[in-house]
């Protein structure tokens, strides 16, 4: 009979031990928080039967810079609440402080259990702080524009993530300088000195800068490669005889090459033209090749242009201003400039404006396209004409307002005009104020059919100040006023 006691004891060890590793797979996250039950309070506990318990209280310990009530606060649990042991209640618990990024290592451990209260212990690991970090393979120039850049401060908590932002961020800046194969690697070590502490040391090789050894076009029928090369001011292939011109790839100039090539289509007539593929590989360690498809489309031309909502001007006179013509081939530049901003101020976005309707919309829309010919409705919003408002002045600490507004031409009443918005060059002309800071700006009410304008100055240092013979005492006795 010894023998069958001594099996069933140990079947029974067994079986608590299996459940006691099932409960603690059950409800850990991702293996590396967990709930710990205390030895002194495991034969309290039924693994087979999930109990329910009231949480009697709620400690943490292992934490320096962290606020313990704002960590509790996470974990969603609270003194008094209902929790099932063991239940998912608080693995979510340890879920919502491990994805905070601020602990290695989380457990919550029952200390206690008193009736049916359960006590338990948040023993919580901090990640280490950033105490320090430095450079290798860079200029001091280039290190300081990379503090401004990765904006690491002192005291950061340091993550898998922040290691793995900051060398992205640091390759990224030496890319868009045109070191393509430029590699970063951050060690990241123990601080000696300070407890739970670590320094970055940030190592960079840069390599050579990328040049373009080759760039082939794709597609392309209606221009030769030259020409649309010539519209891709900043991307060119290396030549021995380019002393004053730059052939170093730079991805943004490359986006912006690709745009400006596409336009000249459209000036030209292809409204639908597009870039369909485009690849960057390398040719060798110092150079690359850009291979660019292009899908040409048909070529097209203006037909009918009618204009809708007008009452200020008749078709003809905004025909004559936006000066295209019947059979005229389609370009998208030449319709953008007659419509919203022409060189000579002739289109038809500044004619209404210089009377008055600052609420002024017009919307090209094609109502037809058939073959190689398009149709268009100027669908135009004139608005009320706006009237001046208030008229303010921000920026000046030591000029009086009435020595600036003396300056100033339009008046409440007025009607809102274009070239209000010019006149901060008459407040240039005072000489007190820094003219590349001088602005104005309207702001509409379209409610009312207003305008309140608002001239910025920033004033200049009284050391910079040259007073002309030409101005009377009493605008002195203003100024200083």
């Amino acid at each position: 009979m010894v023998w069958l006691k001594n099996k069933v004891q140990m079947i029974i060890m067994l079986k608590k031990n299996f459940l006691l590793l099932l409960v603690a797979l059950l409800i850990s996250y991702a293996g590396i928080g967990q709930v710990i039950i205390g030895d002194t309070i495991i034969n309290q506990i039924d693994y087979g039967q999930p109990r329910d318990y009231e949480i009697g209280g709620i400690t943490v310990s292992g934490i320096k810079y962290l606020d313990e009530k704002v960590l509790i606060t996470l974990t969603s649990l609270s003194v008094g609440d209902k929790v099932k042991v063991p239940g998912d209640k608080i693995s979510k618990a340890i879920e919502n402080l491990w994805k905070q990024g601020l602990l290695s290592d989380i457990k919550i451990v029952a200390t206690k259990i008193q009736d049916n209260k359960i006590f338990l212990e948040l023993r919580l690991t901090e990640r280490p702080r950033l105490s320090r970090f430095s450079f290798n393979g860079v200029s001091k120039s280039e290190a300081d524009k990379l503090r401004e850049k990765i904006k690491l401060v002192s005291g950061k908590i340091i993550t898998e993530n922040l290691v793995k932002t900051t060398e992205n961020e640091i390759r990224n800046y030496f890319i868009d300088k045109g070191f393509l194969r430029a590699e970063v690697q951050i060690e990241v070590k123990n601080e000696p000195n300070i407890a739970n502490s670590q320094l970055l040391v940030i190592n960079v090789d840069k390599k050579k800068k990328v040049k373009i050894n080759s760039i082939v076009f794709e597609g392309v029928t209606q221009f030769t490669a030259a020409q649309i090369q010539r519209k891709m001011k900043e991307i060119k292939v290396k030549r021995w005889y380019r002393f004053f011109s730059t052939s170093k790839y730079l991805e943004q100039n490359f986006e912006d090459d690709k745009i400006a090539a596409m336009n000249k289509y459209k000036e030209l007539g292809f409204r639908d033209a597009k870039i369909v593929f485009d690849t960057v590989t390398f040719h060798d360690e110092k150079s690359v090749d850009i291979t660019i498809r292009i899908e040409e489309g048909p070529k097209y031309y203006f037909r009918n242009i009618n204009w809708i909502g007008n009452t200020k001007y008749a078709a003809r006179d905004l025909d004559r201003i936006l000066n295209i013509n019947k059979g005229e081939t389609f370009n998208q530049k030449k319709l953008d400039e007659g419509l919203f901003s022409s060189a000579s101020g002739r289109d038809i976005t500044s004619v209404y404006m210089d009377n008055g309707y600052l609420f002024f919309s017009v919307s090209p829309v094609e109502v037809q396209v058939e073959n190689d010919s398009i149709d268009y409705e100027m669908r135009i919003y004139e608005g009320k004409q706006a009237v001046v408002n208030k008229i303010t002045i921000v920026g000046n600490t030591k000029t009086n307002d009435k020595v600036i507004m003396r300056e100033i031409r339009t008046q409440p009443g007025q009607l809102f005009q274009e070239p209000i918005l010019s006149e901060h060059k008459e407040l240039a002309q005072l000489g007190f104020f820094d003219q590349e800071k001088l602005g104005v700006n309207p702001k509409p009410n379209p409610e009312d059919g207003t305008v309140d304008i608002e001239y910025v100055v920033e004033e200049r240092p009284s050391d910079q100040i040259e007073l002309s013979g030409g101005w009377e005492l009493d605008k002195l006795l203003e100024l200083l006023d």
